[in-house]
């Protein structure tokens, strides 16, 4: 079933939604392609739609998570001085590890969500020198990078065999 922001739902609550929309629209492009598809790199900077969803998990984790000095696991799949090593997928990593691990991500950040107050303020944890940042800041934040990052798999998942859309319509 598609979620849908309310139409008069309260910040917080508006922004949440409008999240978890694009999350799931994410995972849908997953849907129906076998593991080498899943893999396959089908842009020149060698994005796929797995590194794409291992970037995302190890960005939920750290807006939600790091930024707000909450418990998080530590970032797995991270190779030591190669700052995209959270989009590519090495041999030895699991498809199944890789999906575990956003889906415990988006459920530590839908914790921290449903806890912390809409003014609630953290510490930027990455590329804005440790700013004072507040939760709709980061809910705004990562609402534009998860759907600009939905947009990516819409075009990779195209690429692989045809299909497109941007929501599933069930």
């Amino acid at each position: 079933m598609v979620k849908h922001v309310p139409f008069t739902g309260g910040e917080k609550e508006s922004l949440h939604a409008a999240l978890d929309r694009h999350r799931d629209a994410v995972l849908w492009k997953l849907e129906n392609l076998d593991d080498d598809q899943l893999r396959r790199p089908v842009t020149p900077s060698t994005i796929s739609l797995l590194g794409l969803v291992k970037h995302l998990a190890g960005t939920e984790l750290g807006w939600f998570c790091l930024t707000f000095g909450r418990d998080d696991e530590p970032l797995p799949f991270q190779v030591e001085g190669d700052g995209a090593s959270d989009w590519h997928i090495a041999d030895d990593e699991k498809t199944e590890d890789i999906l575990d691990f956003y889906a415990r991500a988006r459920a530590a950040a839908d914790e921290a969500i449903e806890s912390l107050d809409i003014d609630a303020v953290g510490t930027a944890y990455a590329f804005f020198g440790g700013a004072a940042v507040s939760l709709r800041w980061v809910l705004i934040h990562m609402l534009e990078e998860v759907a600009r990052h939905a947009g990516h798999a819409d075009i990779l998942r195209e690429s692989i065999d045809g299909f497109t859309g941007d929501h599933n319509p069930r």
